[in-house]
């Protein structure tokens, strides 16, 4: 499945292996969490635009879709976007699953609650888990597996999920909060479906997924904008105009450049460290203060990406 597998598949000795796929591993894992420190900025971007959800959305994808087009035309890359048969389908089910989830997610928000949505829609870790032993039949190594659902736990805590539910849920009597969790875990299914195919696209050039990504979610949400408005110039439209540049193109570029070359536990173990800078920055740039739990929370959640790390960088 990936890269380290591929070489491992080639090689005749067990040694000679491991010591190749190390590099692209560790490297992997670096791209992945650089794409993951930038994604967990845009709550910053989001606010500052003002912007309604769906608006924002499609910025993202118009301006990603600029900038990802003038970064692949000054590569001279512009020719890869021409997909091979066998790239065709993965790659546009995998841009139109990416922002269906998106819109899941914004569905979900006005259902229940931002604390909520963006609590179980962080269940995505462990769809990767389930949806890797079931299809690609990879193996889960008992340490990562552990390390997720603990990070999971650190992550409820962290944004004080369970005084978010119960407050959220009128005592279990209002469909519409029931409905907004299942497009909760529909979207997380859609995302990890995501992360499952970009792993498998190892000859799609870099900001090629990212790219049909951004023209699917541009054509599709364009209707929006033109129907309720576009935002007031300003400084707005450059906050906006960040999110695709540096939250889609960019990061998403990153990511699924990294996704390549490391197994889905690792994953979905990395996968945490966004939550978990976007609860720090709200302490930080915004003052939201963290209770006892919530710093409790934050610290286990740490804590397991770190203790599911530490083997494979001294191994």
């Amino acid at each position: 499945m990936t890269q380290a597998l591929n070489e491992s598949g080639m090689a005749s000795g067990a040694a000679i292996p491991s010591m190749s796929s190390q590099p692209s591993e560790t490297s992997g894992a670096s791209l992945f969490v650089m794409g993951s420190v930038l994604l967990g900025t845009i709550g910053i971007f989001v606010t500052q635009a003002g912007a309604h959800p769906v608006t924002a959305t499609w910025f993202r994808c118009a301006s990603g879709l600029l900038g990802l087009s003038i970064w692949l035309a000054w590569r001279k890359a512009l020719p890869a976007l021409r997909l091979s048969r066998a790239d065709a389908i993965p790659v546009l089910s995998a841009a139109t699953l990416m922002v269906l989830s998106w819109v899941l997610f914004f569905a979900a928000i006005e259902l229940t609650s931002a604390g909520v949505a963006s609590v179980l829609f962080h269940v995505q870790p462990l769809w990767i888990l389930v949806l890797a032993a079931c299809f690609l039949k990879e193996g889960i190594a008992k340490r990562r597996a552990w390390a997720v659902l603990a990070a999971m736990a650190g992550l409820v805590l962290a944004t004080g999920a369970a005084d978010k539910f119960a407050a959220a849920s009128p005592a279990g009597s209002n469909a519409g909060y029931w409905l907004g969790v299942g497009l909760c875990l529909f979207g997380a299914l859609c995302t990890a479906s995501v992360t499952l195919i970009a792993m498998r696209l190892k000859d799609v050039r870099t900001g090629v997924l990212a790219w049909w990504q951004c023209a699917i979610g541009t054509a599709v949400l364009l209707a929006w904008p033109v129907i309720h408005g576009w935002p007031a110039a300003g400084p707005a439209w450059g906050w906006l105009a960040g999110l695709g540049v540096i939250h889609t193109g960019l990061a998403y570029s990153l990511m699924y450049t990294g996704m390549t070359r490391l197994n889905t536990d690792r994953i979905a173990v990395l996968q945490f460290i966004y939550p978990g800078l976007v609860l720090i920055l709200d302490w930080v740039v915004y003052g939201y203060r963290l209770g006892g739990l919530q710093i409790a929370g934050v610290v286990m959640l740490a804590g397991a990406v770190y203790a599911a790390e530490r083997p494979a960088r001294t191994a």
